[in-house]
């Protein structure tokens, strides 16, 4: 046999392996990336998830605006920090003399990532007035947004994220609220298209 025909050859099955090759390894499943079957009226459904990180400081300022949106321009009789927990302060008059209210918060993530604000202090000037009694009155005397929901007996105040509406029917739900260590994560659905 001819050297050049063994040489034509023997490239020829090369070009034919390495064709051969890249197309098994275009086509082999990558490891530990889980591709998910979907339906298309499910990913319309559940929309796209954007989740984002962000600070207490700004949560504060977000929270704020929609809030001050919500009281419709009506002053809120209320001012609320988040540091290392929620504090809400407000005044109570009572024959004319204005009495500090200071009410401290454990914020927790419930299964459908609203958030329940758990109360852990509170301050109503030097008056010893028993929590529940200072959470009705703050329910009766404030007009909250229809999201939120306080409950005097439980000593809680509800934030029904889902409720909230945001830009192009967008919803928010809650992931993480580590307010101690600043780290807050919330997921954003989109709805699909």
């Amino acid at each position: 046999m001819n050297k050049w025909k063994v040489a034509f050859f023997a490239l020829a099955g090369t070009v034919l392996f390495a064709i051969l090759l890249v197309v098994f390894l275009a086509t082999r499943p990558v490891d530990g990336v889980d591709v998910a079957k979907r339906s298309a009226g499910e990913s319309e459904s559940k929309g796209n998830v954007l989740v984002v990180q962000t600070t207490t400081k700004e949560l504060e300022s977000i929270s704020k605006k929609y809030l001050k949106d919500a009281a419709k321009g009506s002053p809120l009789p209320l001012d609320f920090t988040i540091g290392d927990d929620i504090q809400l302060r407000s005044t109570l008059t009572v024959f004319y003399t204005e009495i500090p209210i200071s009410m401290n918060f454990e914020p927790i993530v419930d299964d459908k990532g609203n958030i329940i604000l758990k109360q852990t202090g509170m301050n109503v000037g030097l008056l010893n007035i028993p929590p529940e009694t200072t959470m009705k009155i703050m329910r009766d005397s404030v007009e909250f947004p229809s999201w939120i929901t306080v409950n005097p007996n439980k000593a809680e105040i509800y934030i029904d994220l889902s409720r909230i509406n945001i830009a192009s029917g967008s919803r928010v739900r809650a992931k993480e609220l580590d307010l101690p260590n600043d780290k807050i994560l919330l997921e954003i659905i989109v709805p699909g298209e």
